[in-house]
């Protein structure tokens, strides 16, 4: 074992679990004022729920011992036999631990992703619910496919460095058919609905950013000239993508917003996140700007188009980012850049392309067909979507009895919805 290479991935461990309340922060100043409270908890619950859930069952059902190339078995039911030995399948100069903690983090805000697309509009007890069975039969089976020793999409040569497939492409697809099944929120078109704190974006975008470096960088699994190579194209393809969607904006609406250079950001992130350690630092820039580019297309003239209610853009950045990102995997990879890779269409394999676009077939297919089942049974058991009148009144106060912003609800409003009695100011002398 190589302790410099454990500490790495320690670290990067952390900075992968910081991620997420880095995206409840970015959720949290994309909804309305009177829902920041019930979307930045969704996100963290998933932290909450998925941690036990990991330990438990998740890690193996997702690196166990195969079981037919589709699923991990449950030798290592609580982590039952994971502990200071490396495990040469996976990592072989760090404890097994170590990479199960690791693999945590992804699996943690994996789900949380699925937020963005239901935002606004669905129970919180329902959500966890929804949370804990498709972490276990979605995600956990998919990280077994791509990642895990005899996956059959690991068995393709399907390449993805950090989860362009596992994490982005199953959290958007999932938010799409979550936001098609729930159905339009009741104010959308009033021109109400709109980014309320854009300083917790940035604040959420800056999070991300930083913790993205554990995400990919770390996915080298040790301190190593790979790691170097993956901080590098994660940081110049995020860079590179932010300035694509600010181009796209400013020829489409004449000017460029904050927010939408922390979302191009977000899209650079998600699509370098599959190529981050197969392609070189040039091939990121191009893959990045129009990585940023075409999630901008597709949070703005696709949605509107075809009228589904992906309220925070789970789809468009990450379900579309990371598609691309696949993709241009399968074009951009170079075994110059990492031997135990593959050369893509432009090192002279274009096997490595339909490779790729076998694994995202795949990935869409199980992601949106689990996930649609996932919602009906969730639905039938205790229903899923909030009423009307909780809708128009806002999650916070409906379902949590809290608000971010208790200063803007008056002596007169706060009794009526929380059933308490008049709030009376004593006279003045």
């Amino acid at each position: 074992m190589d302790t410099g290479d454990t500490a790495w991935i320690l670290v990067s461990s952390a900075l992968v679990l910081l991620m997420t309340p880095g995206l409840a922060f970015f959720y949290g100043g994309l909804v309305r004022a009177k829902n920041v409270i019930t979307t930045m908890l969704q996100v963290i619950a998933v932290i909450l729920v998925v941690s036990i859930q990991w330990v438990v069952i998740g890690y193996s059902l997702a690196f166990g011992p195969d079981f037919h190339h589709i699923v991990g078995g449950l030798q290592w039911f609580m982590l039952h036999g994971v502990g200071a030995q490396p495990d040469s399948d996976y990592a072989a100069t760090i404890p097994s631990m170590v990479f199960s903690i690791f693999q945590m983090m992804f699996a943690i805000i994996t789900p949380a992703l699925i937020v963005g697309g239901l935002a606004e509009r669905v129970k919180f007890s329902a959500f966890v619910l929804f949370t804990v069975l498709w972490a276990t039969l979605i995600y956990d089976p998919l990280a077994h496919w791509v990642w895990g020793a005899g996956g059959w999409l690991h068995q393709q040569g399907v390449l993805d460095f950090a989860g362009g497939t596992v994490v982005h492409i199953s959290s958007g697809v999932a938010g799409l058919v979550a936001a098609i099944y729930l159905g339009r929120r009741t104010e959308l078109g009033s021109g109400s609905i709109k980014a309320h704190n854009v300083p917790f974006v940035l604040l959420g975008t800056a999070l991300l950013w930083f913790g993205w470096f554990g995400f990919n960088a770390g996915s080298a699994l040790g301190a190593n000239a790979l790691s170097a190579d993956a901080f590098i194209t994660t940081n110049t393809a995020t860079a590179a993508a932010s300035i694509g969607w600010m181009i796209a904006e400013r020829l489409r609406t004449g000017h460029v917003s904050l927010v939408g250079a922390c979302a191009g950001a977000v899209a650079g992130l998600v699509a370098v996140t599959p190529a981050a350690g197969f392609v070189t630092p040039g091939g990121s820039i191009i893959l990045g700007v129009l990585g940023g580019a075409i999630c901008y297309w597709a949070s703005t003239f696709m949605k509107a188009k075809l009228g589904y209610d992906d309220a925070l853009d789970a789809f468009g950045g990450h379900g579309i980012g990371g598609t691309w990102g696949a993709i241009a995997t399968g074009l951009f990879a170079t075994t110059s850049v990492n031997s135990a890779g593959a050369n893509g269409l432009f090192a002279g394999n274009p096997h490595q392309l339909l490779v790729q676009l076998i694994g995202v077939a795949a990935t869409w297919a199980f992601s949106g067909i689990g996930t649609f089942i996932l919602l009906k049974v969730v639905d039938l058991i205790m229903g899923l979507r909030v009423t009307k009148e909780e809708e128009l009144m806002g999650l916070d106060v409906a379902l949590h009895h809290e608000s971010a912003y208790p200063e803007q609800l008056t002596r007169e409003e706060l009794p009526k919805i929380l059933g308490t009695p008049p709030i009376t100011i004593p006279a003045k002398d």
